[in-house]
């Protein structure tokens, strides 16, 4: 069971997708009973066949799963990567609700899609983008955050990282750099506010069956998942908000710093 949550509230940025980790994480601490800050850019959110048969309307959706928890739920649209966005982001959650967050999970990721080329074809443009939403956003985010969380309230960052940011596979250079990135700031950010009893890791998932994932048929990503993860199968976006709901609890008190790897086996020394 998890320890000390209950009645916190939290922000969750990038929740918006119908099969998303953010979705995972923010009904996981609804269930435990955390108020959830969804944060959004406002995109157009019927991207997919299965969003747009549901209906879906991107973080507004997955608050109405946050109250039907029997959590409040407040959905703010805004910009991760810009310095007056992300105030104006904190400043509305405390007008709103009267209390600054003590829980902040960076998950917002950039898209996935033409930043996967050779570094040779790899556009300026393209890796701009993602360093400023992985990094820059995760960054701003949590200055924010640091800076509002009282002094004597116990509070925890989680960021969502990837394996890929410790694989640095090929076709990946932007990706994997952000990645390895955030988990290096993880380690700063936790060395510098454990005094404050602010605790930061970084969850590393591997193959999570998400809507990123469009990339490859099936059958591709059945094989590569046959060859290269030793349970035999792709995460699920509980595998990950799990992982991420005991980092936040008091269950895992004496836990900063750490990039752990969720992700079936994959790595396991790294």
């Amino acid at each position: 069971m998890t320890a000390g949550l209950a009645g916190r509230i939290a922000i969750v940025t990038g929740a918006g997708r119908m099969r998303s980790i953010g979705r995972g994480i923010a009904q996981q601490l609804a269930a435990a009973g955390v108020d959830v800050v969804l944060v959004g850019t406002g995109r157009d959110a019927a991207r997919g066949d299965a969003e747009i048969a549901a209906g879906w309307r991107d973080i507004e959706s997955v608050a109405d799963d946050v109250r039907a928890a029997g959590a409040r739920a407040l959905t703010i649209t805004g910009d991760i990567s810009d310095e007056a966005s992300v105030n104006e982001i904190f400043d509305t959650v405390v007008a709103e609700w009267g209390s600054a967050p003590t829980i902040l999970v960076n998950n917002a990721a950039a898209s996935r899609g033409s930043d996967r080329v050779t570094v040779t074809e790899l556009d300026v443009s393209e890796w701009d983008t993602v360093m400023r939403v992985n990094v820059r956003g995760t960054f701003l985010m949590s200055r924010a955050f640091a800076r509002l969380v009282p002094q004597s309230a116990p509070a925890g960052i989680i960021n969502i990282s990837s394996i890929g940011g410790k694989l640095s596979g090929p076709f990946t250079a932007a990706y994997s750099a952000s990645k390895a990135a955030i988990q290096s700031l993880t380690s700063s950010m936790a060395k510098e506010l454990g005094s404050r009893n602010i605790r930061v890791n970084a969850i590393c998932p591997g193959v999570v069956d998400t809507s990123r994932l469009g990339d490859r048929t099936p059958e591709q990503w059945a094989d590569y998942v046959a060859a290269t993860i030793p349970m035999g199968r792709m995460g699920t976006p509980d595998d990950i908000a799990e992982a991420a709901l005991f980092l936040l609890s008091d269950n895992a008190s004496w836990i900063t710093g750490q990039s752990w790897n969720v992700d079936g086996g994959q790595l396991t020394i790294r």
